[in-house]
């Protein structure tokens, strides 16, 4: 057994190394191309935001209940919905950094671009990712295995973050486009590559054994006929099997973490190269150790992760996490006590605050595998509901994704951003908005942080990392 869940592990694996090498480059560099290089308009931006919220979430649940309850295989089946789904993200991973035209500042044509590109590039990151994130439930359900599927995945994900650093170097950090549009493409192919290895490689446990849960004498033919959901697609199920996933109080809990955690992630993902720029001058961070510094946040998490596993299997993901947010709210504290006159002790904060949240966010699967086996407990379903408790968690919370660059894009602008762009701010003005900035990189991770803090008491599910297996696997 243990060879298998191993082996099924790389196989897993290479799907993260696929979403991370292609999610951090489009994370780091679409608002900053958008906004700095294809010189968008604010209201199209905006625009633009909103109508990526709105698909964000909806896209979510809709293709959960394909995948849950359709007979398909390319939506039923988690490695096929991979296979078949690789090429089409890999081509909507291009979309963003290939302009229709030569673009005039602030023209109707650069929103449509980029709505185009958000849409496109999350339907097929949804796809994929929803199947990949149900593997993980699937593949087995203990803690041990679930735990070892995180650090397989996390050393795929190290090589996979260090697209960014590469990218700083190969494109000069966007200076040269054209390189970065052919670092893109290769980017593509090899992420191609990886989820098409998945796809025909991995297996979960149920179809190592199609019968064992199902010969089970526990299950009425009435509760077979509402766990199994091939067994009725009807819409009337849907909405009951809806129901019962988010009157989970531990689920609604979760889903609020798990919003605020997105929020701060793409607050930094979308803004640490704009405030490295206005908040520490070249002479204190050179344009080397400053490329290093991007690519270092995207890597420094896989590593992290790798350490803090071991953690998880001792005192579990629950503890884990809420000293996570006892570590940013006191860090965030700390560095606006010092301020902002001190840059190299910024640059860690940086660093820190970039790193820590992704690598706890990579243990939310743990928290949300414990959640779809308390479902599929509690409603007794012959099968679990994997991808439909993924779907239901992203509706409430990717909306986060477009909330923290439409809140900090419109406060910084407020503040001059934009005429600091076309060199047309006062140096009073300059120095208010760079003030303005840093309020914003310390106060965020105290507000979201106590937030979490609060709420993450009220989980219950909190020792799933001692407990006997829910599931029979020999």
């Amino acid at each position: 057994m243990r060879q298998f869940v191993d082996r099924n592990a790389f196989a897993y694996s290479m799907t993260s190394l696929a979403a991370v090498l292609m999610n951090s480059i489009f994370r780091f560099y679409y608002v900053r191309l958008f906004t700095d290089y294809y010189h968008i308009s604010e209201t199209w931006f905006h625009m633009a935001q909103v109508i990526y919220m709105i698909w964000n979430a909806v896209n979510d649940p809709l293709f959960a209940y394909w995948q849950d309850n359709s007979n398909i295989k390319a939506f039923r089946s988690r490695r096929h919905a991979i296979l078949y789904g690789a090429p089409l993200f890999v081509i909507c991973f291009l979309l963003p950094w290939f302009p229709w035209k030569t673009y005039e500042a602030s023209e109707w044509m650069i929103g449509v671009h980029l709505i185009v590109s958000l849409c496109c590039y999350d339907a097929l990151f949804t796809f994929v990712l929803l199947s990949h994130c149900a593997l993980y439930a699937e593949i087995s359900s203990r803690h041990e295995d679930r735990v070892r599927l995180t650090r397989y995945s996390q050393v795929a994900s190290i090589v996979g973050s260090t697209s960014v650093l590469l990218s700083q170097f190969v494109s000069n950090d966007l200076n040269n486009f054209h390189a970065f549009q052919l670092w893109c493409v290769f980017v593509a192919f090899l992420s191609w590559a990886a989820m098409y290895y998945t796809g025909r490689n991995v297996r979960t446990r149920f179809e190592l054994q199609p019968t064992a849960l199902e010969g089970s004498g526990k299950l009425s033919m009435e509760n077979k006929s509402l766990g199994h959901s091939k067994q009725d697609g009807s819409l009337s199920l849907s909405f009951k099997q809806a129901k019962q996933i988010i009157c989970n109080r531990n689920f609604l809990i979760f889903v609020f973490i798990n919003f605020c955690q997105i929020f701060h992630m793409d607050f930094g993902a979308n803004f640490l190269a704009i405030f490295v720029t206005q908040l520490i001058p070249e002479a204190d961070l050179s344009q080397f150790f400053r490329k290093a510094m991007f690519g270092t946040t995207f890597i420094f998490p896989q590593l992290l992760v790798l350490f803090l596993s071991i953690f998880v299997s001792r005192y579990g993901s629950y503890r884990i996490i809420i000293w996570s947010f006892y570590f940013k709210i006191c860090s965030a504290f700390l560095m606006f006590l010092i301020g902002a006159q001190h840059t190299h002790i910024m640059v860690l904060f940086f660093v820190m605050d970039r790193s820590l949240p992704e690598a706890i966010f990579s243990f939310f699967n743990l928290c949300l595998s414990d959640i779809i086996d308390e479902d599929q407990l509690k409603s007794q379903r012959a099968s679990p509901l994997s991808s439909s408790v993924f779907g239901y968690n992203a509706l409430f919370t990717k909306p986060a994704s477009s909330l923290a660059p439409m809140m900090v894009v419109s406060i910084l602008n407020k503040y001059g951003y934009k005429e600091l762009q076309d060199e047309k701010l006062s140096l009073h003005d300059t120095t208010q908005l760079k003030g303005t900035m840093f309020i914003l990189a310390c106060f965020i991770p105290i507000i979201v942080g106590s937030l979490q803090l609060m709420v993450w008491r009220n989980y219950s599910i909190r020792s799933s990392h001692i407990t006997v297996a829910k599931h029979v696997e020999t």
